[in-house]
This record gives structure tokens, sequence and C-alpha cells, in this order.
């Protein structure tokens, strides 16, 4: 988020194939909000995206993210998402964080910048729509080596 403006929370996915939704959060996310999240946006996305494949979704240890009807969620779509187990504090490890970074550099190379909440949210949403094919694609492409280097490090800190 450009200096001066108010944070927004947003939450977003992609794959290898393309960028999933991207929506900006006009409460604090809670167990119950995330849930919404996965039953209106990531279910869909992930059937359009994957329809014959079983997909692969990470997320972080956030505690909305674990809360028990998120458990059951999974449970329930097991045949149609996995979810990565993932260790605590280890945001360089989520390639998703990647994307939040080109976000930024993308909104702060803005002019004019957004100056308010929902010129904010546009300006958002235009640039993860804009974001290049190659971007998404090498983060997913990266995954199974980040899993490998964070087997070899037993957990430990890696080159992610």
């Amino acid at each position: 988020m450009p200096s001066g403006h108010s944070p927004v929370m947003v939450w977003g996915a992609f794959s290898w194939h393309g960028m999933g939704p991207l929506v900006v959060l006009d409460a604090t996310l809670t167990g119950q909000r995330y849930l919404q999240l996965l039953g209106d946006h990531l279910h869909s996305f992930v059937m359009f995206q994957n329809p014959d494949d079983i997909a692969v979704y990470q997320d972080d240890n956030a505690s909305p993210h674990r809360a028990n009807t998120v458990r059951a969620w999974f449970d329930e779509h097991a045949g149609e998402i996995q979810r990565l187990n993932w260790p605590p504090r280890s945001p360089d490890m989520n390639p998703i964080e990647h994307i939040w970074d080109a976000l930024d550099v993308r909104l702060r190379a803005l002019n004019p910048q957004p100056t308010n909440r929902p010129q904010l949210a546009a300006a958002l949403q235009d640039v993860w729509c804009q974001l290049p094919p190659d971007v998404f694609q090498s983060l997913a492409d990266s995954l199974p080596r980040r899993i490998a280097a964070l087997r070899r490090a037993r957990g430990g800190p890696t080159r992610y």
C-alpha cells in the first residue's frame, strides 16, 4: 500500500493458469468470513481452473485460516482441493507474498495515486488484472522447489 493511505485488506488466489479473484475486505477477517471467501470465490475459481484435477491450495497459519469450520470445509472439499500444511512464521515461503510485493510496486508507480479507499480498491483490482502471466506462472512453478527446500532445511530458513 502506498504510504499515506489507509490499509486495505485483500484476499486473492492465483494458479499457473491465471489470476483468480481479488476481494477487498470491508472488515477484519474472521473464520466465518474466511469460510465465506472459500465458498464464494475459491471454490468456483478452482473448479474453473482445474475441473478435472485436485487443486493445491496454500494459505498461512493465521487464526481465521485454522478455524474448525474452515478445516471442516477443506475436509468436505478434499476431492477437489488439497490444502498444504505449512510451517508457522514462514511468509517468505508463500508465493502469494511475491504477488503482494508486485502489486505494491505497481501501485506506487501509479500517477496519479489513489486518494481514497474506493480509488485504492479500484486501482488494486486494475493492477491485479494486469499482472503478466510470467509473474504468476513462475511463482506457481516454484512451489515444488520451495517445498523441497523447506524439507531439506527441516522447516528452517531457505533461500525463498
